[in-house]
């Protein structure tokens, strides 16, 4: 059957397992100490498990109701997530909460817990013991944890159709908090069903395509395209854990050669760690000729990250054209833009002073440029850009907030009513609603969609808009010391806006002597590249930066923890205000733990 003609996810689902029962819809390559062994899951057992699992669920009365989704193994999940649909829950993916001592995993998962209010929670044999830990240890014991792949769970014969609507939420999509607490955005069968119709619109999927990701089931991009869309296309996946993949990115591309993959991708970071980490002899045995779509999404696309990739992997039969910026969030369920698969990208050279002034203008020789990438057209959305304080439409040539309108926008926040109102129904020029303001900055070009920054995230400077990121990439060139470590500019208010970056250095081999000399580089560069002052700068160990789980730089958490004084480099430089503002403890205590002194020869702001 089209794909038009289900009214819900569940339908479709059931469909596809009756007509391609003997087909594979995922593959899961496990690491093992014997190597990567591959779990097969066909169309049919995924039904059978479904029926089970579902079964099982109907006698906690789950209907309409969230169940928390915690596993490691994307075939259980996937199970999982069929068996909600087919009870009539509400599937709350979320990451296993880790063992003891790993706070960041297990105060987002208990968050997820605590929002949603979901009384089962489902998980898998391997993790049933450390599930059962933190539900003891969050005061949870009301919660029922069932294990979905022990023998017994239920009979599939005791599963009774639930009739769902196409209104009725399939999931709770957690956002990845890389401004805020997580929020469970509330994504509609109706709302799935939009957006996977825009994704095989705009990547011109069809059955025959391969998808292959090591993005975590519980990331929206992981999620609704590499895992649900293969399905809705009645294709199949082939998936590896993040784990595996940041230990060895090159175990992401010999799965896309392995397993003929045509569709995959991740976040921008992603591709600068197969650049880094895979070495020339691993290229050489490497054939992704076939991969058509690298998808680069869910943080800013960097055009020199893009051609690195091309270059880089061009021995291995890959194509230039095959690199496919796009746009998406959570909100939005997922894809909002895309390009045109098979042709190059776009990229356009900014007047950068202008782009600071939230006007568009080409570059001018003799004068600082910015390189934006195209992120393509909008595909089956109304997308404006929007002054965010007044909430009229921008003229053509100008940056603003995107704002989304159309079936895949979400149903608002779970529980927050008020805020959902905000979001998700701004309302345009006094006169057209139901907006979803997305809370990032934007420009059409010709029609094509550039994303310049985050709302939250721009640092003001001297009445000028400057971008983090641009900042963040631009130091990483100072020191060979700094190429593998990831950055946070963001500002603090002290006498004024004050810029503060923080850089993760490796220290193997550096001296305090050279510390310093990184740090006056810094400055030096931001100053002279961004002409704003750079007085507080913090070389920090790997690591130290805070990061989502899809790769998101988590500044407004990096910040906070700034301003708490919990935050602290190996050095140091502070202007006297933010000194005061941040140190004011190691004063009454008398105590000198800022060791560098402000770095002379640097211009003074």
């Amino acid at each position: 059957m089209p794909q038009s003609d289900f009214a819900t996810f569940t339908e479709l689902l059931r469909t596809r397992t009756a007509e391609l029962a003997d087909q594979d819809v995922h593959i899961h390559l496990r690491d093992t100490r014997g190597g990567v062994r591959a779990e097969h899951l066909t169309y049919g057992e995924l039904d059978r498990a479904a029926r089970r699992i579902a079964a099982c669920l109907q006698q906690y009365d789950v209907a309409r109701k969230p169940v928390l989704l915690l596993y490691s193994s994307t075939v259980e999940f996937l199970k999982a997530f069929a068996g909600c649909l087919y009870a009539g829950g509400i599937a709350v993916p979320a990451p296993m909460p880790g063992e003891a001592g790993h706070g960041k995993r297990l105060n987002r998962t208990s968050a997820v817990l605590k929002d949603s209010g979901a009384t089962v929670v489902l998980t898998e044999t391997t993790g049933a013991p450390e599930v059962a830990l933190w539900l003891a240890r969050s005061n949870r014991q009301d919660a029922a944890c069932v294990v979905t792949d022990a023998s017994g769970t239920a009979d599939p014969a005791d599963f009774r159709p639930v009739a769902a609507r196409p209104d009725d939420l399939a999931f709770l999509q957690y956002t990845s908090g890389s401004v805020s607490e997580p929020r469970g955005v509330m994504v509609s069968h109706r709302n799935l069903l939009a957006n996977q119709e825009s994704l095989r619109t705009v990547l011109r999927t069809t059955g025959e395509d391969v998808f292959g990701s090591w993005l975590p089931h519980f990331h929206d991009m992981g999620l609704v395209a590499h895992l649900l869309h293969p399905v809705w296309l009645g294709s199949h996946g082939v998936q590896m854990s993040p784990l595996s993949f940041i230990k060895r990115p090159v175990r992401w591309l010999q799965a896309i050669d392995e397993y003929g993959v045509t569709v995959g991708g991740g976040p921008n970071f992603c591709f600068d760690l197969c650049v880094r980490r895979v070495t020339d002899e691993q290229v050489a045995s490497l054939d992704l000729s076939r991969w058509r779509l690298v998808i680069n999404g869910a943080e800013p696309v960097r055009a020199d990250s893009l051609r690195a990739f091309a270059d880089r992997f061009a021995p291995a039969g890959l194509r230039p054209e095959a690199l496919y910026p796009s746009y998406g969030l959570a909100e939005a369920t997922l894809v909002v833009s895309g390009g045109t698969p098979g042709t190059p990208h776009t990229e356009r050279l900014f007047d950068q002073a202008e782009l600071e002034r939230d006007r568009v203008a080409g570059a001018v020789a003799g004068r600082a440029a910015r390189t934006l990438v195209g992120c393509g057209r909008p595909v089956g959305l109304d997308v404006r850009i929007v002054d965010p304080v007044t909430h009229h439409e921008l003229r053509p040539g100008s940056v603003g907030e995107i704002w989304v309108r159309g079936a895949s926008v979400a149903r608002g926040y779970w529980k927050r009513p008020t805020e959902s109102v905000r979001v998700f129904r701004a309302t345009l020029n006094n006169e057209e609603s139901n907006f979803l303001r997305t809370g990032d900055l934007g420009l059409l070009d010709d029609g094509e969609l550039f994303v310049t920054g985050r709302l939250k995230e721009v640092v003001i400077i001297n009445g000028r808009n400057v971008y983090p990121q641009d900042l963040e990439g631009a130091v990483r060139s100072v020191s060979p010391a700094l190429t593998f470590g990831t950055g946070a500019a963001f500002s603090v208010e002290a006498d004024r806006e004050q810029l503060v970056l923080v850089q993760e250095i490796r220290l193997a081999g550096v001296t305090d002597e050279g510390l310093r000399s990184v740090a006056q580089r810094i400055q030096e560069l931001i100053g002279k590249e961004f002409d704003i002052p750079a007085g507080n700068v913090l070389l920090v160990r790997p690591g130290t930066v805070r990061r989502t789980t899809s790769g998101k730089i988590q500044r407004t958490a990096m910040r906070e923890l700034f301003l708490q004084g919990v935050l602290r480099g190996e050095y140091e430089v502070l202007t006297p205000d933010v000194r005061a503002l941040v140190r004011a403890d190691d004063e009454l205590l008398g105590e000198d733990l800022l060791r560098p002194e402000p770095v002379e020869g640097v211009r003074p702001w």
